[in-house]
């Protein structure tokens, strides 16, 4: 027997429709919106946590099939699927527009951490997310080359309660940050924690972000005042960890996770990357071969239980296109690339998670 097609039996119908990672129903997740009924066509509007979410289409026919289901096994079914980014920030006097604030941080350098943020920050905005990437390594900035942007110069304006803000630099719809900016790139920056840390402070206050799902923040190798300043400047939503497999990279980058879960800090974290998975070259796609280790982030994240978000090879085209100012995920045909969009869902279901399930965030508070 055919249930009349009314708003009611819809939504009861789409009640039974779980987020799967949420784990409750669309409805009591008031996910669900413009249910508008015309002769058999039932038209409703699904909003996702994130524009990210790797599961679109296992949720849309997942309503699909409730309603011819439950309601009308003939009716015309038309879902709208869009998304409204979810954030769980206290204290939005700092960044009222900005969502989610994610730092990006490994142990050591040269894991390629700054490599994996840009590459994340482009795969984001290509989703439709509202993107902006701080570059916070104060003595070796590196986005304005990853972002073929070295010549540009941000400019300063008068905002509306009078103070100065700094215009970000956009490139690849991503809002740039950056002391490579404001400082020629032959030029060394010798400058003490306290100068780095004000420097910091001061492209989170006196940018003009605007609008933002997500606000990355690349962090420079280690655990310092940098790390410190952030945490106490603005609440951070969660933190990645990269790392390659190699057991010194391992051992640093478990030293920063445990920075962010120390008690007086407690920011989430939200997984790790391994970087330099394996190599594989150019005339063998198929190869792997394990130059610095196998499994080695995988077992970082088992080990704190945090998620892999994904795992990274070591090839020549993601250097390259780094180099020359175009992050590899623009090439969205290759398999790298796709590495990197997957690591953005990841990255974004995660959050996703985080907002639903833990405590809001909140500016931490430490004695000296």
């Amino acid at each position: 027997m055919t249930t009349p097609l009314t708003e009611e039996a819809v939504l009861h119908a789409l009640s039974f429709v779980e987020e799967p990672d949420l784990g409750q129903d669309l409805v009591t997740l008031k996910m669900i919106e413009n249910v508008k009924i015309d002769g058999r066509t039932v038209a409703f509007t699904v909003v996702l946590t994130t524009p990210a979410c790797p599961l679109k289409q296992l949720i849309h026919d997942a309503c699909e099939r409730a309603i011819h289901t439950m309601v009308d096994k003939d009716a015309n079914v038309v879902i709208t699927m869009t998304s409204r980014v979810t954030t769980m920030r206290q204290n939005n006097d700092l960044l009222p527009g900005v969502k989610n604030i994610i730092a990006i941080a490994s142990g050591k350098g040269g894991v390629g951490k700054s490599t994996v943020t840009a590459n994340l920050a482009v795969a984001l905005a290509a989703t439709g997310a509202r993107v902006g990437l701080v570059d916070a390594d104060i003595s070796g900035p590196s986005m304005p080359t990853m972002f073929g942007v070295e010549e540009e110069r941000p400019h300063v304006f008068q905002g509306p309660n009078g103070k100065n803000l700094i215009q970000p630099i956009i490139q690849f719809g991503v809002k740039l940050m950056s002391i490579g900016f404001l400082a020629p790139a032959e030029s060394a920056i010798v400058w003490r924690g306290p100068m780095a840390s004000s420097a910091l402070k001061q492209f989170i206050t006196e940018v003009d972000w605007g609008e933002l799902d997500y606000l990355l923040l690349d962090l420079p190798p280690g655990t310092s005042d940098i790390h410190l300043t952030l945490v106490q400047t603005v609440p951070v939503t969660g933190a990645i960890i990269v790392t390659t497999p190699q057991k010194v990279a391992l051992a640093d980058a478990q030293k920063g996770l445990q920075m962010f879960r120390q008690p007086q800090i407690n920011v989430p974290v939200l997984g790790v990357v391994e970087n330099m998975a394996w190599f594989t070259p150019a005339e063998l796609p198929d190869n792997k071969y394990f130059i610095f280790g196998e499994g080695g982030g995988k077992a970082l994240a088992e080990k704190h239980e945090v998620p892999l978000l994904g795992q990274i090879p070591l090839v020549q085209r993601i250097r390259e296109t780094g180099d020359g100012g175009r992050p590899m995920v623009l090439q969205a045909d290759t398999p790298e690339a796709q590495v990197f969009a997957q690591l953005a869902e990841a990255l974004a279901r995660q959050v996703s998670i985080r907002n639903n399930v833990a405590p809001k965030t909140s500016i931490v508070e430490m004695q000296r």
